[in-house]
């Protein structure tokens, strides 16, 4: 199990990235348009750095849902690899059967 704030740090950059998303993407629009003038476009880019830092989507680092575990996740399943067989060994996911040769 992973450390519970180290989940909830996720959880707060989870909340920031939805809250300045679409403020996030104008100011990105501004800042790509090479039509706009130079000055305009590095206003935009100074609003953009003057954001919080964990408002940027690639902060977040994907967790497993069940044991907050960072690593070896599925993206599919939210889950990661120790879960997935933890799970499956109980006979808890549909269709998953431990393969054994």
């Amino acid at each position: 199990m992973a450390k519970t704030s180290s989940v909830e740090k996720n959880n707060r950059r989870r909340k920031l990235v939805d809250r300045y998303a679409a403020k996030r993407a104008e100011l990105k629009a501004i800042v790509m348009n090479q039509s706009l003038p130079m000055e305009e476009r590095f206003r935009a880019q100074l609003k953009l750095a003057s954001l919080p830092r964990n408002s940027a989507k690639t902060r977040i680092r994907n967790r497993c849902e069940v044991t907050g575990r960072p690593r070896a996740y599925y993206r599919k399943l939210k889950m990661s690899r120790v879960a997935l067989r933890e799970l499956g060994n109980n006979g808890l996911i549909p269709g998953l059967v431990k393969s054994s040769w």
